[in-house]
């Protein structure tokens, strides 16, 4: 009994701490749902207000926020689109790599037009500008660059793949119909072809022939299709034995 209640408690214990762990899971699982989607509004939320800003408000406002949308815009394809092909293709590794270090300076791009944004002084504004404007155009050029590689490299690997998967297919459709290299129907020559080359054969000086193999030809017999052999001309097999009289022992 107390083997019984000690093997009870430990598989009580055993579920309870699968349930705990399982509860854990969940909970984490949730919370990162959670926070996603929370991103996904900000997100949202600020690039439509990067949007309206850039249409509602002519000069040097309109073209901070026009930065920013273009370098959030650009930073963010370009993470997508190495996360999306990574997992297939770990050449990615260092592209990811490099992608990250860039990250970092969108990251410091962003927040110094987000600062730019709430300068009262306009005429700093319109002086940061240009500087600002070039960082932005380096970083997207260089996110672009990473973005269209990999889609090219993607596109790449899916064109050789069909290519080879159109040439087995092409192999294997031949060796279903395996017949049709096996059974090569062979033309035999009809009346008029020979009339024909009879003429010819007796123009080249063998007048001769001509007749002669007119004669062979129409007194050749016509062939059945299949021909029966002959009983003591088939051949022998291994597997088989000949059948002994009844007189021998």
């Amino acid at each position: 009994m107390e083997a019984v209640a000690v093997i009870v408690a430990l598989m009580f214990a055993v579920f309870v701490a699968l349930g705990v762990i399982a509860v854990v899971r969940s909970v984490r699982a949730v919370k990162r749902g959670v926070d996603r989607t929370v991103t996904q509004a900000r997100r949202t939320v600020e690039d439509t207000r990067l949007k309206a800003k850039q249409y509602v408000q002519p000069g040097a406002p309109g073209e901070v926020a026009e930065l920013r949308l273009s370098l959030r815009t650009s930073m963010r394809a370009t993470q997508e689109a190495l996360r999306a092909a990574a997992p297939d293709d770990p050449s990615l590794s260092e592209a990811l790599a490099l992608f990250k270090r860039l990250s970092t300076h969108g990251q410091e791009i962003d927040a110094d037009l987000k600062r730019l944004e709430a300068e009262p002084d306009k005429a700093r504004v319109a002086g940061s500008l240009p500087e600002l404007r070039e960082r932005v155009e380096r970083v997207t050029h260089s996110a672009d660059s990473l973005r269209w590689a990999a889609q090219d490299r993607a596109r790449q690997f899916a064109d050789d793949d069909l290519a080879l998967l159109s040439e087995q297919i092409r192999m294997e459709a031949g060796a279903l119909r395996h017949w049709t290299t096996e059974e090569e129907p062979q033309a035999a020559p009809t009346g008029a072809g020979a009339g024909a080359r009879t003429p010819g054969a007796g123009s080249t000086g063998g007048g001769a022939e001509g007749p002669e193999a007119a004669t062979t030809a129409g007194a050749e017999p016509e062939r059945p299709a299949i021909t029966a052999r002959d009983a003591w001309r088939q051949p022998g097999y291994s597997w088989q034995k000949t059948r002994r009289p009844e007189s021998t022992t």
